[in-house]
C-alpha cells in the first residue's frame, strides 16, 4: 500500500537531528510522499534544505501561517515569494486563527486574500488552516470567488454542512489526521459522511498524535493508523483508504 501525508512539519525543532530517522520509518510504512506545510521565514530554509535531501519524496508548500501573521505580514510575504520559482506543490498553510488572539484579525484576513491571489496567479491549490473563524473565512472567500481557488481543509473540523458550504466556492478537500481516531471527537461521524475521494490524509506531525500514541510526538509512520480508523468508519478496505486516498493527493498537488 502506498501512502501520502498531506501535511508535516520536518523541519520542526521536535525532530531536529532525527530527520532522516524520521523520513526512513515513514517510508518503511508504505508513506511515499512528505508534504511540507510552510510557516513562516523563521523555518524556510530549514524546510527547503530538508525537502532538498530528498527530492521526490519530500515536497514544499509555500506560504505565511496565520500565527505568523503580525503587522508586519506585508515584509513577510515578501520573503515568502522570494522562494516562488522552486518547485512547491501548493500555497500553505495559511488561513485564519482567532484561538489565541483577535489582535491581527484585519491583518490575517489582509494576508490571506493575498495569499489566495498568489495562489490563482501561480495555478496552485492551496492548503488552509482554520480555527475559530470559519464565518471570517467565508467572508475572504466570497470576496475571492472569481479567482477560481481549490485546495483543501488542514485539520478538517468542521460540519458536514460546513463542507458542502465549501464547495460553493471550488473544488475543495479535507485534511483527516490523527484527531479522527480520538474517543469523543465529533470528526469521526463527520468523516463518514464526506465522501471518500474528497478525503486526504496528513499527520500534522509533530502535533496530534493519533490514539493510542495521543500525547506522544507525531510523526509520518502513523499515517497508516488514521487510514485503519477511516476504514472502519466506512466500512471499506484499508488498500481502499491507501489507494484513494492517494489519488486525491497526487492530483491535487501534482505530485
Amino acid at each position: 500500500m502506498e501512502f501520502i501525508d498531506t501535511h508535516t512539519h520536518i523541519a520542526d525543532e521536535a525532530f531536529k537531528g532525527e530527520e532522516d530517522a524520521i523520513i526512513q520509518r515513514a517510508l518503511e510504512k508504505g508513506v511515499k510522499h512528505l508534504i511540507q506545510a510552510d510557516i513562516d521565514s523563521s523555518e524556510r530554509d530549514a524546510m527547503f534544505s530538508i525537502v532538498d535531501k530528498y527530492p521526490g519524496t519530500l515536497h514544499a508548500m509555500l506560504g505565511l501561517y496565520p500565527g505568523s501573521v503580525t503587522k508586519d505580514w506585508e515584509k513577510e510575504i515578501e520573503l515568502m515569494l522570494e522562494w516562488k520559482d522552486r518547485d512547491i506543490v501548493a500555497i500553505g498553510e495559511v488561513g485564519l486563527d482567532f484561538h489565541f488572539s483577535t489582535e491581527f484579525v484585519g491583518e490575517q484576513k489582509r494576508a490571506l486574500k493575498v495569499q489566495f491571489e498568489i495562489a490563482d496567479k501561480l495555478n496552485l491549490p492551496l492548503n488552509i488552516h482554520l480555527r475559530d473563524a470559519t464565518e471570517s473565512f467565508f467572508e475572504v472567500l466570497e470576496e475571492c470567488k472569481h479567482l477560481g481557488l481549490h485546495g483543501n481543509m488542514h485539520a478538517y473540523s468542521g460540519s458536514y454542512e460546513t463542507f458542502l458550504r465549501l464547495q460553493k466556492y471550488g473544488d475543495w478537500s479535507v485534511g483527516i489526521g490523527g484527531v479522527v481516531t480520538f474517543k469523543k471527537a465529533s470528526l469521526a461521524e463527520v468523516t463518514k459522511t464526506i465522501p471518500l475521494d474528497k478525503i486526504l490524509l496528513e499527520t500534522d506531525a509533530p502535533y496530534l498524535a493519533p490514539t493510542p500514541l495521543r500525547g506522544t510526538r507525531n510523526e509520518s509512520s502513523y499515517i497508516p493508523i488514521i487510514a485503519e480508523k477511516i476504514a472502519e468508519l466506512k466500512e471499506i478496505s484499508v488498500e481502499e483508504v491507501a489507494e484513494r486516498t492517494t489519488a486525491n493527493a497526487k492530483a491535487l498537488f501534482g505530485i
